[in-house]
């Protein structure tokens, strides 16, 4: 019994053994398991999306300009080139359709800029890119200029779906003092860091050297086995004029100014890139990543730019201001080295690039751009074939325009403008017309329109371009087919049946920066509001009773 009772025990004591062992070899197993799944590389694309400001259709290597682009020029080469790329004329419009993948119309941004003193921001009904981003994972950062509105603390981009924010919030600056004026007095600090103003960031580098390096710490600090979203919107090339002197010394020959200067700024500005890139390789980002490059608009040619040979500037819905730089560049490409001819939109990145990242496109986003990644990757037929540029109903000032020019269908001396397949329609006044050659060997103001000026009609308020046979925009054709205009009128009106009311505030005087610190930040308290307005209400409705006393007295 003795004997038996031992070996009983000896039979518990090894299956308890046996277990713990099984058990502590499953939990080995499943604590493995979880360990490799976390360090599992991720199957969704790092996304890295850089804006230029205000680079201009020619002020690129590859278009044929005399600036030094080498990393720009070697990206495009390897990747895709988009030669039919469109954005909006100016900042704040080319932002808000790349976060929303919606047109102006269906924001309310349809007019102007955000400007700084005004309680406006990108509305917060819009879902943003990075929101989408993070609902499947990944982490978002912005570095660089904001301009979609600050006026409260919702308006932030870090309440806006991004994990962190380094930039501006305004549309333009001091490269070195991040200081801005709106007005006279009205003045105050502009670099931030999350939701507060990076004073201790403030340290004289110039502000393209300064946002690469907080990428490459960004990249430095992040899990490359987690997907990242980064986007990166420069500063760079937008005015004031400004460049660390040892970029000057590659212009010599540019005997303008301006030009030269806003030479030396896109090439820093390209090598800003190559560090961005060389990053992306050593902290082992780039074999599963994709480069995105886009300029936010045309180039200004009196702050030096040049969209030559395109006709108009920033600021205008010629070519010129619209048909933006932009290339792909990714390990993940299945052609590269080619050109894209396609029709592509900068609304078209929110559902490409959230597709790419495995989220969920829903229908209630009312998105207007398109998933354009075949088109790009694989020269496939793109999906978009049309692009309405904009309707602003504030700026009508074609003196001329009417509804009997539209053929009844439309009022020309609204701005307007449409892309339908080859075919372009503008109306109203399109903005500043001329083709204005590289400033490049002279400095004489003088010569600098050579003989391109044209003087329209001052009644005229229609044009109409083959865009495809004509990209320059030099044959108006809107008299031999007025069939072809009243097909794009139709389209417009049906677009503007679609459209929200304008969001254009006045100024309000509580911005000013010396209220708040002396720095540009939120000044819109709602609760503060909201109890400003009862207390007002409820002391009309004490006066309101002391009215009627003073009466009921009077009458006794």
């Amino acid at each position: 019994m003795f004997v038996l009772g031992v070996l009983t025990g000896f039979s518990v004591v090894g299956m308890l053994i046996y277990g713990y062992l099984s058990w502590e070899n499953l939990h080995s197993r499943v604590h493995d398991r979880a360990e490799n799944e976390i360090d599992k590389p991720t199957s969704q694309p790092h996304i890295i999306f850089i804006l230029a400001d205000d680079q201009g259709f020619r002020d690129v290597g590859y278009h044929g300009s005399e600036f030094k682009t080498p990393t720009i020029d070697r990206l495009a080469a390897e990747g895709v080139k988009l030669e039919n790329y469109y954005v909006q004329p100016i900042c704040t419009p080319s932002r808000s359709q790349f976060i929303t993948g919606r047109y102006q119309i269906h924001t309310g941004l349809q007019h102007s800029i955000i400007r700084p003193t005004q309680p406006n921001c990108l509305p917060l009904d819009n879902v943003t890119l990075p929101q989408k981003l993070k609902d499947v994972g990944y982490s978002t950062h912005m570095v660089g200029k904001w301009h979609l509105g600050f006026y409260k603390r919702n308006c932030m981009p870090t309440q806006r779906g991004f994990d962190t924010f380094f930039g501006s919030l305004l549309g333009s600056g001091d490269y070195y003092k991040h200081f801005k004026c709106d007005s006279p007095g009205i003045c105050g600090y502009d670099l931030h860091e999350g939701e507060n103003a990076a004073w201790e960031h403030d340290n004289g580098i110039y502000s393209t050297i300064m946002y690469t390096q907080k990428v490459v710490d960004i990249l430095a600090s992040h899990n490359p086995r987690k997907p990242l979203f980064l986007y990166l919107a420069f500063q760079a090339v937008h005015s004031p004029l400004q460049v660390p002197s040892r970029y000057l010394e590659h212009y010599k020959s540019i005997t303008n100014l301006h030009r030269r200067k806003y030479a030396a700024m896109v090439t820093c500005l390209d090598e800003a890139i190559n560090n961005v890139t060389l990053a992306l390789k050593k902290y082992g980002y780039y074999d599963n990543s994709i480069i995105v490059y886009s300029s936010d608009n045309g180039g200004q040619p009196m702050a030096g730019g040049s969209n030559w040979p395109l006709r108009g500037s920033k600021g205008t819905y010629w070519e010129g201001g619209i048909r933006a730089v932009g290339f792909v560049h990714s390990p993940l490409l299945l052609n590269k080295g080619t050109l894209c001819r396609g029709l592509l939109h900068i609304t078209d990145w929110y559902p490409t690039l959230v597709t790419l990242a495995e989220g969920q496109l829903d229908e209630d986003l009312l998105l207007d751009g398109y998933d354009v990644w075949e088109t790009i990757s694989e020269g496939m037929p793109s999906p978009r074939l049309d692009i309405l540029h904009n309707i602003d109903p504030i700026y009508t000032k074609a003196k001329n325009g009417s509804w009997q020019a539209g053929y009844g269908i439309w009022n020309t001396a609204i701005q307007a403008a449409i892309r339908v397949g080859d075919w372009k329609l503008l109306t109203g006044i399109p903005g500043y017309s001329d083709w204005v050659p590289p400033q490049a060997f002279s400095g004489l103001m003088t010569n600098r329109w050579h003989k391109e000026r044209v003087s329209w009609d001052l009644g005229k308020s229609v044009w109409l371009f083959n865009i495809t046979a004509d990209p320059y925009e030099r044959a108006d054709l809107s008299r031999r087919y007025p069939h072809i205009v009243k097909q794009l009128l139709l389209k417009l009106a049906k677009y503007n049946k679609t459209a929200v009311p304008v969001r254009y505030p006045p100024k309000d005087t509580s911005s000013n920066p010396q209220l708040n610190g002396g720095v540009w930040g939120p000044w819109y308290k709602d609760d503060e509001r909201k109890n400003n307005l009862v207390t007002n209400l409820l002391s009309k409705k004490k006066r309101g009773k002391k009215m009627k006393t003073k009466k009921l007295r009077k009458k006794v």
